[in-house]
């Protein structure tokens, strides 16, 4: 809620087309045709006024012009407030005016004439009384004047009361500066400025009221004081604060008060209104509240026949299309800041931006709501009243139809019609209660059945029998998992409904794990880890009730892979990936992601605890996307490790910026320090829960350069590693730095490349085979890869690198024993290590006569060109080639079951190992027998 800026008037809206009437305004308007028959000059000021843009300026010499000919100032207003309606019904009905003109402008207008009036009043009331002052803090206090609802959302109607609530910053008393002066508390000084503010706009007097005010939506309603201390509208939301109060408070917005008062006002009502998890809770309650409004209407539109067309409460209106934005901006506003805007129709276009509804949707639901808003204004502008009802008698309907730009009624309300259905089927889409309604079948009453038995201790024959009809393998022990979930203290302690819901979700799931192919009882209990882990967070369980899809969706990712469903349960949070399918099986757009990544860390910046969930929470998603397509078949290993190296060199880079900017002593905006990759990272063969193994180097001569690139290197370590409310990011291993353990942090870029000439021992550079600039410095990258080739292509003695490598091989071997009878993809004579020490000692070895040998292209395509070089036997290369694709898929394959080691029976890889040991026998001369 930050303080408010005097509207602008603002362009037409490009979404906005001018609905001109087939009627003048003196002639569809009673109110315009009284007031412009009462005085002559009148049609002169209309038409003088309708050239001009209406600013809060002109406001003020229009004031100015009343008051100076003696007007008090609520008559004034009052008849600059008839002067602006009149000039807005000329400018729309005339088609000179769009939808954003009228609102913003009479918007506009309302707040002008609540700021002047708090000012003179405020100035009068403390000639009396003197000026109120906090005592805590000791300073002035003003009064916040909160505009709610269509005020607050800049899209008032132009005969709408408004909705306001009067907030002081402190308790206190006023300062008198004279006996004459009678001292208050501050609650009473700001009680009388209301009273007084609410009589000036409101009381109906010589021509009319400026404002209808409606304070119900302040604290305690009409029970409560008509203004409220800050730690009173504190203890209130904290307490007492209801769901409906939420969706009020996300349009206010404050148009009077001192801007450091309305940051504080902010704090509170912030964390009130938005969560920090996603609420798809907010569903439920606004459903309930749509229902009791749509009660209401129709008990009034039973008692009054002839109101039986209200296009802002009825079905399909113009609050349904308010509650379709809002709910989106509950369940998502407190992680994302752009759906936090008042207005209906600018988080209408901001719902498109971010594929929560798709372009067409919202372009139907702009032009209907431009529609119902134009129709509402006309409703009104007949006789400048309230009212949302199309008229009972005929001679009216046919006026508004005209001021519709319609020949006759039956036109108007067949497009009225069209817009309402449209309206009402997006509504229901979102707010259709999925938990009941649908047909009662044997197997869904077998269903409820189940539930009863498993708060029952002697229930389990039932469930058996259920179990075994839907086709589990072990139904006993499945029976024995449910009822151990449903009488567990964890289950038993939850509130009644959030138990009920999460029963009704295990109902509802039996028959979707019996539809899969195998692995029932062990998806089973998969999801019911998962339901136990987020059985206290009524905003998952309600997703998943709401979206019933999103449970299948669930469900075929548990059956799939053990750790797909151990990563889900450890972040609840993905579960809104699965919503959309659209997002969920897109390719990844990676500059999109990058900007996305650098926006969102911008927005927290300062926040270092919010920086870094930011990142781990991009990280989850992305991941989660690409998991969800891996599973789906949609990506090879090949493919999938590129974009999860991709994913990994974007987060380090902004990892890297983030951090250097939290350095306050910092030298330069932009380091000259790069991360560089080894490893799987390094040759983009990363994996789900791979590590990163970088060194990081520098080379800046400034004499606080190496501090600081220290504390820059050890920062981002932190910000990597630690663990927070979202979790880690990615563990870091910088063992692969010059002299490992016992070297620095970080290295000058001439003496990393002094070292690795002089110093680095062989596996040192194996290692550099798969390195690669990651993220940084640009140059720094581009000198790292010139040191590497130089390396790389250093002549070498052809029997002491291969006596080398194969030691080190043998030292790898001899520290992962295999004692099973399986044989271990990674570990084993004729594994994945050995294809990869093989392409090593080929490149260091051959390197200096084939210099394009040390392109980083990776395992497969390095063996193929050895061959194309003749350096390896050709078919061999490719049998080998072949083998390091399928060790991959079978050891990806393993790890998304969830087991550490990634071993299979002998048989099903023996052709593969063994031509692997025959192309190590022909390259680096070891005995099958190692």
């Amino acid at each position: 809620m930050q303080p408010d800026n005097p509207a602008r008037i603002p362009d037409p809206d490009p979404l906005d087309t001018v609905t001109p009437s087939l009627l003048t305004s003196d002639v569809a308007s009673r109110f315009y045709s009284r007031w412009l028959n009462a005085d002559p000059v009148r049609a002169g000021m209309v038409t003088e006024l309708a050239g001009l843009s209406m600013s809060p300026e002109l406001f003020a010499r229009l004031l100015q012009k009343e008051t100076a000919a003696g007007m008090p100032l609520p008559r004034a207003m009052r008849r600059v407030r008839n002067l602006v309606v009149a000039t807005l019904i000329e400018r729309d009905l005339s088609g000179r005016a769009d939808l954003a003109e009228v609102l913003a402008t009479i918007s506009a207008f309302a707040d002008f004439a609540v700021q002047t009036h708090v000012k003179a009043l405020t100035a009068e009331l403390q000639q009396v009384h003197g000026v109120p002052i906090g005592a805590e803090s000791g300073q002035p206090q003003e009064m916040i004047v909160i505009g709610m609802g269509k005020l607050g959302g800049h899209e008032l109607n132009v005969s709408s009361d408004i909705d306001l609530i009067f907030v002081y910053p402190e308790k206190g008393e006023t300062q008198v500066s004279s006996p004459e002066q009678r001292q208050l508390s501050n609650h009473e000084f700001f009680i009388k400025l209301g009273k007084k503010l609410i009589g000036d706009l409101s009381e109906i007097a010589e021509d009319g009221f400026t404002f209808r005010v409606d304070m119900a939506l302040r604290p305690n309603g009409a029970s409560g004081p008509l203004a409220a201390s800050l730690a009173m509208v504190e203890e209130y939301l904290l307490v007492q604060g209801r769901e409906w109060e939420r969706y009020a408070w996300v349009k206010a917005r404050a148009i009077t008060g001192n801007p450091e008062d309305i940051a504080a006002l902010d704090q509170i009502v912030r964390p009130f209104v938005y969560r920090r998890y996603l609420d798809f809770g907010a569903i439920e309650a606004l459903r309930n509240m749509h229902g009791q409004i749509r009660a209401e209407v129709k008990r009034q539109e039973a008692r009054h026949p002839g109101r039986a067309n209200n296009v802002k409460l009825g079905r399909g209106g113009i609050r349904e299309v308010e509650f379709l934005a809002q709910v989106f901006q509950l369940i998502r506003g407190g992680r994302d800041p752009a759906l936090r805007d008042r207005s209906t129709r600018v988080t209408l276009n901001t719902l498109a931006e971010k594929n929560l509804l798709s372009a067409e949707e919202v372009a139907q639901l702009q032009e209907a709501y431009a529609f119902l808003r134009n129709l509402e204004h006309r409703l009104q502008y007949v006789d400048d009243a309230q009212t949302h009802n199309l008229p009972a008698g005929e001679e009216d309907q046919l006026r508004i139809a005209r001021m519709m730009g319609c020949a006759d009624t039956e036109s108007m309300l067949a497009q009225l019609d069209a817009h309402r259905a449209i309206v009402a089927g997006q509504f229901d889409a979102i707010f259709a209660d999925k938990s009941s309604g649908s047909p009662a079948t044997p197997e869904s009453e077998q269903a409820v059945s189940v539930s009863h038995a498993l708060s029952e201790s002697d229930g389990g024959d039932a469930v058996r029998a259920h179990l075994r009809t839907l086709g589990f393998e072990d139904p006993a022990s499945a029976a024995k998992r449910l009822q151990a979930t449903a009488q567990s203290p964890r289950l038993q302690s939850l509130p009644e409904a959030s138990r009920g819901k999460l029963m009704a979700l295990v109902n509802a799931a039996l028959p979707l794990i019996a539809a899969t192919a195998n692995s029932r009882n062990d998806t089973l209990g998969r999801l019911l880890d998962f339901l136990e882990t987020i059985a206290r967070r009524a905003a998952y369980l309600a997703l998943l009730t709401e979206y019933p899809t999103t449970l299948g969706r669930v469900i075929r990712m548990m059956n799939a892979s053990d750790w797909a469903a151990k990563y889900l349960t450890r972040h609840p949070i993905l579960l809104d990936e699965l919503l959309d399918d659209r997002s969920l099986n897109a390719a990844p757009d990676w500059p999109a992601f990058e900007q996305e990544v650098q926006r969102q860390l911008a927005a927290a910046d300062g926040d270092t605890e919010l920086q870094m969930n930011v990142l781990r929470d991009l990280h989850h998603a992305q991941l989660f996307r690409l998991l969800a397509q891996d599973l789906e078949g949609a990506l090879t290993v090949e493919r999938l490790a590129d974009h999860l190296s991709a994913l990994a060199d974007i987060l380090v880079g902004a990892t890297v910026g983030a951090v250097w900017q939290s350095i306050h002593n910092r030298h330069r905006e932009v380091p000259r320090f790069a991360v560089i990759a080894y490893g799987k990272l390094g040759g983009k063969e990363l994996g789900y829960a791979s590590d990163l193994d970088v060194i990081f180097l520098f080379d800046d001569d400034d004499q606080e350069a190496p501090g600081l690139y220290a504390k820059l290197a050890q920062r981002f370590i932190t910000w990597m590693t630690s663990h927070t409310p979202s979790g880690i990011l990615f563990d870091i291993d910088v063992a692969l730095r010059p002299d490992g353990a016992s070297g620095l942090m970080v290295s000058r870029v001439a003496a990393f490349e002094k070292y690795q000439l002089a110093n680095a021992w062989v596996w040192e550079h194996q290692a550099l085979t798969r390195a690669r600039f990651c993220a940084g410095d640009a140059e720094i990258g581009s000198r790292f890869e010139a040191i590497r080739e130089k390396v790389l292509r250093q002549p070498r003695e052809e029997n002491k690198l291969r006596r080398e490598v194969a030691s080190m091989r043998k030292k790898l071997h001899d520290a992962h024993p295999n004692r099973s009878e399986q044989f271990d993809l990674k570990h084993d004579a004729g594994g994945m290590i050995d294809i990869e020490f093989i392409v090593q000692y080929l490149v260091l070895c051959h390197a200096a006569t084939y210099p394009q040998l040390t392109a980083d292209i990776g395992n497969i395509a390095l063996l193929k060109l050895c061959a194309e070089l003749g350096l390896i036997d050709k078919a061999l290369a490719g049998d080998v080639a072949d083998a390091y694709r399928k060790l991959r898929k079978l050891q990806h394959q393993i790890r998304l079951q969830g087991h550490e080691r990634a071993r299979v029976d002998v048989e099903k890889i023996q052709l593969e190992a063994a031509r692997v040991r025959e192309l190590w026998a022909a390259t680096l001369g070891r005995s099958q027998e190692m």
